[in-house]
């Protein structure tokens, strides 16, 4: 089934024999390896891993922007991934490729009303369908819970494996979660190794029973094992982050290839928008990562010599843009399976006492009551972990709310970005210049505007943006409000689309302790309406102009 995008598909046909010249010719020229090696070397093993991360329950197609993608717009060839394009893209792929395994470096789970409705379901059936070979565990595979994770596990045809964690204490996964696993390809054995982020307890619920441990020993005793076993080609599968794969890649021996995952890293060997090469060699291991949410499928061609040694890799991962076709079939369930999603929607989240506006005209120029839940709820759902500061852009606020009962439809009609709560450390300095750059536009009623919680600020329109139009800010500090200290560090919450530089506010790429991966900002605020019944809003002078 070639649907694919041709020029796609003839690029990657040139890409392996370009590359292949280029590295043999660098051998010879140089006398990296002797003839006699280069004989040995006759005697190869080629395998194609193809592979995708932080799916996200992104099964219907994206925006350009990651989020909501309209079917006009997927008609008009707009929209990015899905599962329907996914699976034409793969069955390419196994077509030009005689050897091929598919793997997954874990976050299938959360992020849409497909995992709200069935949690780990349709994630499963999907995956099956695709035929995966193996997966991570994710840090959001624990999000609903050990029990919801079984029930994953239960269903799909492939190992899904966690090397650095104790599971003997939790019933649920002791026997079934493993740490590792050998795979048959082409009459060669493949080891696979799983492991997730060090930090998942703080940031999901695996619950008390499973004790993680150190990755990097986890890795190399699971490396060891396998080799033990006669496994001299090993990949592993990380959930754990592009800087965190580079400093395992650089302190075990005898990993092959990491699939990484977790902070949705694009690496491109042809995209200045990349943050490192496809693959990125350390230590003679292979790392690669496809971003996320179905955007892209990598593809990495990998050939080891009889001993199990990296003779050469080279790939790209594939854009799947419009140009790549969908799949009926999967459409067609899809379609299915939505049309419960659509009565969840007006499901009851609870209730609020007075109508909040959510008007651009207002929230885009001043403090508005609907900005002010929002912030209030991002606070409120971390303010326990030291977060205590929130910053919303009114451009992300897109309706105004009815006094009464409140469905989830209508949180998802204001806020239907599919934006995820992430948390960061900054400085004061740093706070100052994000709040500068939030105030910049207000003349021109621009969606940067930022509603707060937890500070409060003044601005003067009178002085020029980006030169001192804010005059002041303070922050709640255990109750009181304090100036802000610009060589202090606060921790703050806001959405992903902000702290990745959205709406000008650069400043947040430099920010410090940084997770984009949380909840739904739609579920946070439907959560905080739901525990705070008859809500009433309110604004309280947290922005002020002089």
């Amino acid at each position: 089934m070639k649907q694919i995008n041709k020029m796609q598909s003839l690029s990657l046909q040139k890409i392996v024999p370009i590359h292949v010249a280029i590295l043999l010719s660098c051998v010879l020229s140089f006398g990296l390896f002797s003839q006699s090696s280069i004989a040995a070397h006759d005697k190869v093993y080629e395998i194609t891993i193809l592979h995708t991360n932080d799916f996200h329950a992104r099964f219907r197609p994206i925006s350009k922007y990651d989020n909501n993608c309209s079917a006009e717009n997927n008609a008009k060839g707009k929209c990015f991934g899905g599962t329907a394009r996914l699976i034409t893209a793969i069955e390419d792929a196994r077509t030009r490729h005689s050897n091929t395994i598919l793997l997954d470096g874990g976050d299938q789970f959360q992020g849409t009303l497909f995992y709200n409705l069935y949690k780990g379901k349709v994630a499963a059936e999907m995956m099956n369908k695709l035929e995966y070979d193996g997966m991570a565990v994710g840090n959001h595979e624990f999000d609903d819970g050990p029990e919801t994770l079984r029930a994953f596990m239960d269903t799909v045809t492939f190992p899904v494996l966690m090397a650095n964690a104790n599971v003997d204490m939790e019933p649920e996964l002791k026997g079934k979660l493993h740490k590792s696993t050998t795979l048959l390809k082409n009459n060669q054995k493949i080891g696979l190794i799983g492991v997730v982020t060090e930090d998942v307890v703080d940031i999901s619920s695996p619950g008390d029973n499973i004790i993680f441990s150190d990755v990097v020993a986890a890795v190399q005793s699971e490396v060891d094992f396998l080799t033990e076993a006669g496994v001299n080609k090993i990949i592993l599968l990380s959930h754990s982050s592009y800087a965190i794969d580079k400093m395992i890649a650089a302190n075990t021996t005898g990993v092959d290839v990491i699939v990484g995952g977790h902070d949705n890293t694009y690496l491109s060997n042809i995209s200045d928008r990349a943050k490192g090469p496809y693959p990125t060699v350390v230590n003679g291991t292979q790392i690669v990562q496809a971003y996320a949410y179905g955007k892209f499928l990598g593809e990495l061609s990998v050939i080891f010599d009889e001993a199990g040694n990296v003779v050469y890799a080279t790939g790209e991962p594939i854009t799947l843009d419009g140009s790549v076709n969908e799949n009926s079939q999967v459409v067609a369930r899809l379609d299915e399976l939505e049309k419960p999603i659509n009565e969840l929607k007006e499901t009851i989240v609870g209730t609020v006492s007075n109508s909040l506006t959510g008007d651009r005209a207002v929230c885009r120029v001043q403090e508005c009551d609907m900005g002010n839940m929002i912030a209030d709820a991002m606070r409120d759902a971390v303010i326990d972990k030291g977060y205590t500061i929130a910053l919303q852009n009114s451009g992300g606020i897109r309706a105004s709310l009815d006094s009464g009962e409140v469905t989830l439809g209508e949180i998802m009609t204001i806020l239907p970005f599919q934006n995820t709560l992430s948390t960061f450390k900054v400085t004061g300095e740093q706070l100052l210049t994000a709040i500068e750059n939030g105030v910049s536009q207000v003349e021109d009623v621009a969606g940067r505007f930022p509603q707060v919680s937890g500070m409060r600020y003044t601005f003067d329109l009178a002085k020029p943006a980006n030169e001192g139009r804010v005059t002041s800010i303070e922050i709640d500090e255990d109750g009181s409000w304090k100036p802000l200290d610009l060589n202090k560090t606060y921790g703050m919450v806001s959405n992903n689309f902000i702290r990745g530089g959205g709406d000008g506010y650069k400043i947040f790429r430099s920010a410090s302790e940084i997770y984009d991966f949380g909840p739904d900002l739609a579920d946070v605020v439907a959560n905080y309406i739901k525990a705070n019944p008859g809500y009433s809003g309110y604004t309280d002078n947290r922005i002020t102009q002089e």
